[in-house]
């Protein structure tokens, strides 16, 4: 992939990665790094070569980012393409491809929540987006996911709100709707207005390190598909339907999460296994260290 030039904005955005390192960008620079909440984490041992998760490596990352894909800079760019096999992304961009739903909510760096029915655009935000914590508006970003397709939720403050989001979807006449949600109360209030108005909503829970145990045991009642992020609580309480991974898995607990799953299994290129067993399946050796 070749390097691109930068165009930058003084703005603050702030971002979870790298085993939840809380990482601050101002300037297109990495100005202020956390400490991670794990030690390894079996994806980034396998793509990027990382032996251990640390403060340094968690910069280097997003620097590659800033670098290759323009985060939280004008340059931004759309065209990553699939990351992980089961990312949130890549299942939600498959199911608009397959017409199992019709519109998605999601969150990118430079616009915060944003509306939109294009399968490249809802992957080429979340192919690389790991936790948003915090984001400005970048006019460039702003008007490339427009002319994409994209609709940006609030313009003025790129605020990262899912409810709002889910209600602008539905104010656009979408019926079957995905949703990627960080946190219960959010997915409670998402499933209210999905009774209010009469839409079929899906529910995807992503970004769950560290939740604790009553999060977690509140949020497997409200969503169709979590990930496993580095978190023991979900490990610990979830009981799906289908699981895709072993290490970081993503777990349907509902049947429109099954199915979204195994819709996505048909797009995947390479050689799969389909089996029945007692779920989860979860290898201590390929789980990330230390489970939070």
């Amino acid at each position: 992939m070749n390097c691109i030039r930068l165009l930058v904005i003084d703005m603050p955005h702030v971002m979870e990665l790298f085993g939840k390192t809380r990482v601050v960008v101002k300037d297109g620079r990495v100005v202020e790094v956390g400490k991670p909440a794990a030690d390894w984490c079996p994806v980034f041992s396998k793509v990027a070569g990382v032996s251990r998760l640390t403060s340094d490596e968690a910069k280097k990352n997003m620097e590659y980012r800033i670098r290759e894909l323009g985060m939280f800079t004008s340059e931004r760019r759309f065209d990553h393409g699939v990351f992980v096999n089961f990312g949130a992304s890549e299942i939600m961009m498959t199911a608009l491809r397959r017409g199992l739903i019709d519109c998605t909510v999601t969150v990118c760096d430079g616009a915060g929540t944003v509306v939109t029915d294009n399968p490249g655009l809802v992957q080429g935000m979340g192919a690389l987006m790991s936790g948003l914590v915090e984001t400005e508006p970048i006019p460039e970003v702003l008007r490339n996911i427009e002319a994409a397709g994209g609709v940006v939720v609030d313009k003025e403050t790129s605020s990262i709100d899912q409810i709002k989001g889910l209600m602008k979807a539905c104010e656009m006449g979408y019926m079957d709707i995905a949703v990627s949600v960080v946190s219960p109360f959010e997915a409670g209030k998402l499933r209210d207005i999905e009774n209010e108005q009469g839409i079929n909503l899906v529910l995807i829970g992503a970004h769950l390190t560290g939740i604790k145990e009553n999060e977690a045991s509140e949020i497997m009642g409200l969503m169709d598909i979590v990930t496993g992020c580095a978190s023991r609580t979900v490990r610990d309480v979830v009981k799906p339907l289908v699981q895709a991974g072993t290490s970081v898995p993503m777990f349907a607990l509902t049947e429109k999460g099954k199915e979204l799953l195994l819709e996505r299994a048909k797009e995947i290129e390479s050689l799969l296994l389909v089996n029945t067993t007692k779920l989860p399946v979860l290898p201590e050796h390929k789980q990330p260290q230390p489970l939070g």
